[in-house]
């Protein structure tokens, strides 16, 4: 009767008292068809309040076999020194059973990192010495192919089974979680303080805040990891403050990144090479064009969205002068307005040549995705509709309506590595019109068919 107590009290426990690296929860997965478009949808989480997100939409979502995609959940939180729940973990849910597994345990900072090339994937959490201090950040590689295997058979070890700590990045280089894999999957890529970036010689003179929400002011900078020895070195040190970074995963040795201000930035996106050398701007954007939301869809190619999201102005506007004004106006200035080309573009980043792909009827393209293969751009708008182009006839297909998000949180598509799928997170099923969950979005086969040889 005591035992029998005992296990009625665990599994009515919360989550976060029981579960541990490599722990099963039960599938959520619904398939629906979009009620205005007739698309596929399958929902991979359908509960509320679990904290559910995705990976930011710069980054890969999908183990490298295409059957799991990793997102981050409060639904397991990890437990401070206190003994009190803190940041929620990573889990991996199958696309076609719904079952999920925890693949993190004690929590993360920053991005994920699910390489393509392997069944691993890298995450940043704190080092701290014995007493608790914080002594840098420690890059971790988890192992997820074989504790997907454990975890099925029912014969889970302890996380250091599947964990391989690659080094820790020391506290004056580095105390913000971004990171971003290289395209060999051999080294990572992360933001560096302001302080260490001050160290080094920087070409530009130093950038003040830009704009009305007072970000942006540098210097800032890109370090780098190799996995195999753990050593940290400097890339390269900027006058701004540095945003979202990248790697190119089809050129390896390339790093990404953007100028952070809030909103609109003097330029937004920005390349370098590993060794430091190649710093330049990506798309040399004028002052009254909004660049956002930038993404590398292949080894050549970086998506953008240029917003229109601003009424243009009654009457004669004012020329822009420049964009020394933006720094102390309240305002962002006259720029982010439909009198200039706006939509979703696409940039070679060898030849420098933009090709504008299109824009939403009646609205704005907000955050941005392609196919690496050159057939497919997509992007959501302000509605939080989900539209596809396609780059050899213009053709705009609404995929996908309705999605209802947080206003801190956005659809953010990101497209599966073949071209077949995009992954958004929606608040469409949740009970509370608010919570988020991970949908998959099926392109129509006759789209996936179109240009096969």
């Amino acid at each position: 009767m005591r035992l029998l107590l005992s296990l009625l009290l665990a599994a009515a426990l919360p989550l976060t008292a029981v579960a541990q690296l490599g722990a099963r929860f039960p599938s959520e997965r619904k398939v629906i068809k979009d009620p205005k478009t007739g698309v596929e949808l399958v929902f991979l989480t359908t509960k509320s309040g679990t904290g559910d997100s995705k990976i930011y939409q710069t980054h890969n979502q999908w183990t490298s076999d295409g059957k799991w995609v990793i997102f981050r959940s409060n639904r397991v939180r990890a437990t401070g020194p206190d003994g009190k729940p803190q940041g929620g973990e990573a889990m991996a849910v199958n696309e076609e059973t719904g079952e999920m597994v925890q693949v993190t345990e004690g929590g993360f900072t920053g991005m994920l990192c699910v390489a393509r090339k392997s069944m691993n994937l890298y995450i940043m959490r704190h080092a701290k010495d014995k007493k608790g201090t914080r002594t840098g950040m420690e890059v971790v590689e988890i192992n997820l192919e074989r504790l997907f295997a454990d975890s099925e058979a029912g014969k889970l070890k302890k996380a250091a089974a599947y964990e391989r700590v690659c080094g820790v990045i020391p506290a004056e280089m580095c105390s913000e979680g971004d990171m971003a894999l290289d395209g060999s999957e051999e080294m990572v890529y992360f933001r560096l303080d302001k302080e260490y970036a001050r160290k080094y010689p920087i070409a530009e003179q130093i950038a003040p805040n830009f704009g009305p929400r007072k970000m942006g002011a540098g210097p800032g900078g890109i370090g780098k990891m190799d996995l195999r020895t753990g050593k940290s070195e400097m890339v390269c040190a900027v006058h701004f403050k540095v945003g979202h970074i990248q790697g190119n995963p089809w050129k390896a040795g390339e790093v990404i990144f953007c100028w952070e201000t809030g909103g609109k930035a003097p330029q937004r996106t920005w390349i370098c090479d590993a060794d430091g050398t190649g710093l330049r701007p990506i798309y040399r954007e004028a002052a009254h064009d909004w660049v956002t939301h930038e993404a590398v869809i292949s080894a050549d190619e970086l998506v953008i969205a240029i917003i229109g999201h601003r009424p243009i102005a009654k009457g004669e506007q004012k020329a822009i002068e420049g964009l020394e004004s933006f720094a102390t106006s309240n305002d962002w200035g006259a720029c982010g307005t439909k009198e200039y080309p706006t939509g979703i573009a696409v940039v070679n980043m060898r030849t420098r040549e933009l090709t504008l792909e299109g824009q939403v009827p009646g609205d704005n393209f907000w955050h941005v995705a392609g196919t690496s293969d050159g057939h497919y751009v997509c992007g959501d708008d302000f509605a939080r509709e989900l539209w596809l182009i396609d780059r050899h006839t213009g053709e705009r297909i609404l995929l996908t309506a309705g999605h209802k998000t947080t206003a801190r949180d956005h659809v953010h598509p990101t497209f599966k590595p073949d071209g077949t799928e995009i992954e958004i997170q929606s608040a469409m099923l949740s009970d509370d019109g608010r919570s988020m969950n991970i949908c998959i979005v099926r392109l129509p086969q006759y789209l996936i068919d179109r240009y096969k040889k």
